[in-house]
C-alpha cells in the first residue's frame, strides 16, 4: 500500500495543480481475462498510480456503450459497462484511490448519446411529430419528399451530418451515425444530466471532464456552412452554427450550481474554441479548467513553446483560473512519436500517409523525456495520458482489419483513425499481452512493447518511468502549488524559466550543447557530461 496521505478535507482545490492521470479504461489493464480493459485491472494497478505520484486519475467513458466509438456513444449514463464491472465496483474503485490520496474525474458525453439509449429507441419508434422526437435533433428534410437533409453539415468522422429514419425524418449526428445528438432546448434533456451529475457525486466522483463542452446548443434554422468540419481542430470560427454558441453558458452555470452543492468538486472542459472565446468557459460560474491544447499542437522549437507558455497563462490569469497542459491523449498521435518526424510534416496526416521512414524514434523519444521536464514544471495541472510514463510510441503500423475507429469507416477508408494511441499498455516484459491480461488484447501489441513495459523499467533510474516518478516527487515538493514564473532569455533555441523560489528549468531545443548556469543540479532528461546541456534535453536546477 502507497504512503501517500488519504484524501482530507484540507486538501482544497486539488485541480489548480495537480497531476492528473488519463486512463483509457478499455486499454489500460485486463483483470477478468477477455482481452479488454476493465475496473478490476485498474484496481489492481492502482499502486502503479500511487508509486507514480499522481494527484487524479481521469477515465474516459465507463459507462454502458455498444463501443462504436470507444465508449463516447453512451446507452446508460447511470450504469457501468458490464466488460467493465459494474456501479459498485465502481465505488470500490473510488474509495481506494481516495485511500491512495488520488481523486476521480469521470467523463461525461453531454452532446450526443449512443443510438441504442432508451430515448433514441423511444424516438425512432413514435410518429413523426412525437414528443419522444423533441429530445433529439429530428427534423423534416428539404427538397421533394424531403428527400434531402436539412442542411450540408459535415460529421467530424466523415460524410453527412444527418441520417434518415425510415419514416423520411432526418436526425442530427455531428459524430457517428450511432451517436444522434441531444436538443439541449428541450427542459427534459437539462433536467437528465442534472440528475446524472449528482448520481455520480454521490458515489464519491471528485469531478467530470465534459466532453464537446462547446458542442450542445445548436443553430435551429441550420443554415448551410461553407467550411469543412475537421476533425478536433484546434478551434472553430466565431459564430458557427454547431460550435460554441453562446447558449452553453447557460448549461454550464446550471451544472457549476450543481458541483456548488458538493464540497470540492471540479468540471473541466473540453472545449475547441478560438482562443478569444476560451475565457467565456472559466468566468468564476462555469468551469474550473478547460483543457489547453496549445501545446499538444506546438512545434519543437524554443519560439513556439515560449509564446504558447506565456499566453496560456496569461490568458487563465485573466479569469482567476490556472492552465492545463496536454501532451497526448486518446485522441492525438503520442508525442514521442510526433516529436521524431519531420517539422513540416502533419502528425495527423502522418498516420495515414506517410512518409513512415520519416520518423526518428531515439529522437521523439529524447524530446519526450525532454517535454515531461517542461510541462511537469509549468503552473496549473499537467494530464498524463496512460503510458506516457512508459515512453510508448503510437501504434501506427496497426493492420487495417483491426481498426476500430469509426473514422477508419466513415472516411471511406482514407483515415485510419486514433486506435494507434489506444493500444493496450504494457505491464510485464512478455506473456500473451505483455501483463496486460491472460489472453490476446482487443488491439494488437508490437513486439517493442515489452522493453518498455511498467517491470522492465521499474527500479531502472535511466528509464522514462523513473524520470516522471522524480519530476512529479520534485514538483510536489518544491512549487506545485506556487504559480510564479519568470522567462529567461538564454538565446532563441533554449526554453528557460524560473520556477517559485528556486527552481530554473532550462531546454536546449537548438541543434548545439549549451553551457548551462550555475545551479545544483535536481533532475535531468538524460545523462550530463561537462556542464553542458546536449541539445533536446532539459534540467531543473536549485539556487
Amino acid at each position: 500500500m502507497s504512503t501517500t496521505p488519504a484524501i482530507t478535507e484540507q486538501m482544497t482545490e486539488w485541480w489548480q495543480h495537480g497531476v492528473v492521470y488519463q486512463v483509457y479504461i478499455r486499454s489500460f489493464a485486463d483483470g477478468n481475462g477477455d482481452g479488454q480493459g476493465d475496473l478490476a485491472g485498474l484496481r489492481s494497478r492502482l499502486d502503479h498510480l500511487a508509486s507514480l505520484g499522481v494527484d487524479a486519475v481521469w477515465i474516459n467513458p465507463w459507462y454502458v456503450s455498444p463501443l462504436k466509438d470507444g465508449g463516447y456513444d453512451v446507452a446508460d449514463y447511470r450504469n457501468i459497462d458490464p466488460r467493465f464491472g459494474s456501479v459498485e465496483e465502481a465505488e470500490q474503485f473510488i474509495a481506494e484511490a481516495h485511500e491512495r490520496g488520488i481523486r476521480v474525474i469521470a467523463d461525461l458525453v453531454p452532446n450526443h448519446t449512443s443510438s441504442d439509449h432508451v430515448w433514441f429507441q423511444e424516438a425512432i419508434a413514435a410518429p413523426p411529430g412525437s414528443p419522444a422526437r423533441d429530445r433529439y435533433v429530428i427534423r423534416p428534410g428539404k427538397g421533394p419528399d424531403g428527400a434531402e437533409p436539412p442542411s450540408n453539415w459535415e460529421a467530424v468522422f466523415g460524410g453527412p451530418a444527418w441520417e434518415r429514419l425510415p419514416d423520411g425524418e432526418w436526425y442530427l449526428h455531428i459524430f457517428d451515425t450511432s451517436q444522434p445528438d441531444l436538443n439541449w432546448e428541450h427542459p427534459e434533456v437539462r433536467a437528465e444530466f442534472e440528475s446524472i451529475f449528482r448520481f455520480w457525486l454521490d458515489r464519491g466522483i471528485d469531478g467530470f471532464r465534459v466532453d464537446v463542452a462547446h458542442g450542445m446548443i445548436k443553430d435551429l434554422t441550420f443554415p448551410d456552412i461553407d467550411s469543412k468540419t475537421e476533425l478536433l481542430e484546434s478551434e472553430h470560427p466565431i459564430d458557427h452554427p454547431h460550435w460554441d454558441r453562446d447558449g452553453v453558458h447557460e448549461i454550464n452555470r446550471a451544472w457549476r450550481a450543481v458541483l456548488n452543492e458538493y464540497e470540492n468538486r471540479m468540471m473541466v472542459a473540453e472545449a475547441w474554441v478560438h482562443a478569444e472565446r476560451l475565457p467565456l468557459y472559466l468566468r468564476e460560474d462555469e468551469y474550473h479548467q478547460s483543457f489547453n491544447f496549445d501545446l499538444l499542437e506546438a512545434k519543437w522549437t524554443a519560439d513556439s513553446f515560449r509564446r504558447i507558455i506565456s499566453r496560456s497563462l496569461d490568458a487563465a490569469e485573466a479569469v482567476g483560473a490556472t492552465s492545463t497542459w496536454v501532451l497526448s491523449n486518446h485522441d492525438v498521435v503520442r508525442h514521442a512519436t510526433r516529436y521524431g518526424l519531420p517539422l513540416d510534416v502533419k502528425w495527423r496526416k502522418w498516420v495515414t500517409d506517410g512518409p513512415h521512414d520519416a520518423l526518428d524514434e531515439a529522437l521523439g523519444s529524447r524530446r519526450a523525456r525532454a517535454a515531461a521536464l517542461i510541462t511537469l514544471a509549468l503552473p496549473g495541472s499537467t494530464y498524463v495520458y496512460q503510458g506516457e510514463e512508459l515512453g510508448l510510441h503510437e501504434v501506427w503500423e496497426l493492420p487495417d482489419e483491426v481498426l476500430d475507429d469509426p473514422t477508419w469507416e466513415r472516411s471511406g477508408h482514407t483515415e485510419r483513425g486514433r486506435d494507434g494511441c489506444r493500444v493496450p499498455i504494457p505491464w510485464e516484459t512478455d506473456g500473451p499481452s505483455f501483463g496486460f491480461g491472460t489472453t490476446a488484447p482487443w488491439l494488437p501489441q508490437p513486439d517493442t512493447f515489452g522493453p518498455n513495459s511498467a517491470a522492465a523499467q521499474a527500479g531502472d533510474p535511466d528509464s522514462m518511468l523513473s524520470l516522471y516518478q522524480a519530476a512529479i516527487a520534485l514538483r510536489k515538493g518544491r512549487f506545485a502549488a506556487d504559480r510564479r514564473l519568470a522567462m529567461l532569455d538564454l538565446g532563441a533555441d533554449v526554453l528557460a524559466f524560473t520556477r517559485g523560489d528556486d527552481v530554473t528549468v532550462i531546454v536546449n531545443m537548438g541543434s548545439e550543447p549549451i553551457e548551462l548556469p550555475e545551479g545544483r543540479l535536481l533532475l535531468s532528461s538524460i545523462p550530463l557530461e561537462g556542464g553542458m546541456l546536449p541539445s533536446d534535453a532539459a534540467v531543473w536546477l536549485a539556487g
